[in-house]
């Protein structure tokens, strides 16, 4: 049996459109899906730190770059000493993918036109349905969460094999049924992996539209097993957030704590951060 607690973790002026996350030491990573820098938190000394992450000269300094132009980063994860930013591939603007070096600082941009376009042809996802929130590498393969809320809910996981993603050959897609509200199904927002667990959010959203919001109807946190992709557990969360980022906060015996961001679709640079627990 499980049992989830969420509460407010910190309150960061400064970040707009939250959507992804990672905790390493005492400082929170956090991108937006629609600026051009990574954002570095101290938790310990509240200092944020903006990193530049995109150079394109009309849009390279700002915060809030308009939804026609912006990348949309959607997903943030890490392996060894790198961060990796990808975006959505929900519109050809969207394919991007930056390599962040923790110790060099170096940036690194990479086109992953081309593997979206296979993945596309793999699971026999359109254009309309194709929206990339979540992602996974484990130094071998990569998973990618294709986020369900086109009207053909497309909801599912690709698998890609190696390391090089920018230039992938082999990969496959396994659709994934997640609960529901009002009859709406909710879709993968993002994952992390955690030994042999995969941990997902999910956001139930009144939308059949990649590109469109529409209203939240709730979110689930749930897990799935990496060996066998079984789906594990799913609780409900909440009833109005939409959340888009999920990192490990820290662990034990008896509970698991995540750090959540949420994007509420406004131009407001203001993100709240949560913590939620889960007790076994």
């Amino acid at each position: 049996m499980y049992s989830t607690h969420l509460t407010v973790f910190a309150e960061i002026e400064g970040i707009g459109s939250a959507s992804g996350l990672f905790m390493a030491g005492d400082l929170l990573y956090i991108i937006g899906d629609n600026s051009a820098y990574l954002n570095a938190y101290d938790i310990k000394t509240h200092q944020l730190n903006k990193i530049q992450v995109l150079f394109d000269q009309a849009i390279s300094q700002l915060e809030n770059i308009p939804k026609p132009l912006k990348p949309d980063f959607e997903m943030l994860c890490q392996h060894n000493n790198k961060l990796y930013i990808l975006g959505s591939g929900s519109t050809l603007k969207r394919n991007l993918m930056i390599e962040f070096d923790l110790t060099t600082k170096k940036v690194v941009r990479k086109d992953l036109t081309k593997t979206y376009i296979l993945l596309k042809s793999i699971a026999k996802i359109d254009n309309q349905n194709f929206n990339l929130e979540g992602a996974i590498f484990t130094g071998t393969e990569w998973l990618l969460f294709n986020r369900g809320n086109g009207a053909d809910s497309k909801n599912g996981i690709f698998k890609i094999e190696g390391a090089n993603l920018e230039n992938a050959a082999r990969a496959s897609f396994n659709s994934f049924k997640l609960p529901n509200i009002d009859h709406m199904e909710s879709s993968f927002t993002d994952a992390v992996l955690i030994e042999n667990e995969i941990f997902f959010i999910a956001t139930a959203e009144d939308t059949k539209s990649t590109y469109a919001d529409g209203e939240i109807l709730g979110s689930f946190i749930g897990s799935i097993d990496l060996q066998t992709s079984k789906l594990t557990f799913s609780n409900k969360i909440t009833g109005k957030h939409k959340f888009e980022g999920i990192t490990l906060l820290q662990q034990n015996q008896h509970s698991t704590t995540f750090l959540l961001c949420e994007d509420r679709d406004t131009e407001e640079l203001k993100t709240i951060i949560y913590k939620l627990e889960i007790h076994f």
